[in-house]
């Protein structure tokens, strides 16, 4: 009877192991993230945790869900990152861009840059719009007021 209790308790001790480390593991597969020129980064922090997604290196289509790292490229300085790193987080047809701290940017830490419905525009880019008729706008992008452009193939935000 005692081998039987020491067996059954082995077995347990076993499974409560397992267990905790496939969680360690996914806790570590959620602190990295993809960069734009497609490495992985492992990021600091359990409120900084972002989920590693890949993104097809040829594709300019909406993601699948998940958090991703874009380079802004500043369109005063002709798509130019300076540095500046945003994260993504892509839910459906809906994107926030949050500027998580890296590079020198005049946003505060964890602050929205921008959150809206992602749909194409007319001139066959993705922006991140807040209603239907922005696909028609005549400007979009850049410096023109208009709603921003977010580049997934090359993984870029752009923005004034």
């Amino acid at each position: 009877m005692k081998q039987i209790i020491l067996t059954i308790t082995a077995f347990f001790v076993l499974i409560s192991c397992s267990s905790k480390t496939d969680k360690q593991e996914n806790g570590n597969k959620e602190n990295s993230v993809q960069t734009a020129d497609n490495s992985i980064v492992q990021t600091a922090g359990a409120d900084k945790t972002i989920k590693y997604s890949e993104i097809e290196s040829d594709s300019n289509e909406i993601p699948l869900n998940g958090k991703f790292l874009f380079d802004v490229a500043f369109a005063e300085w002709q798509g130019k990152s300076m540095g500046v790193k945003v994260t993504v987080i892509i839910q459906g047809d809906s994107a926030k861009v949050i500027y998580e701290g890296q590079g020198e940017f005049t946003a505060e830490i964890g602050e929205v840059l921008d959150q809206g419905i992602i749909m194409k525009h007319k001139s066959g880019e993705w922006i991140i719009g807040s209603e239907a008729s922005d696909k028609e706008l005549d400007e979009v992008g850049g410096c023109t007021g208009g709603p921003a452009i977010i580049d997934f193939k090359n993984k870029k935000c752009w923005m004034c």
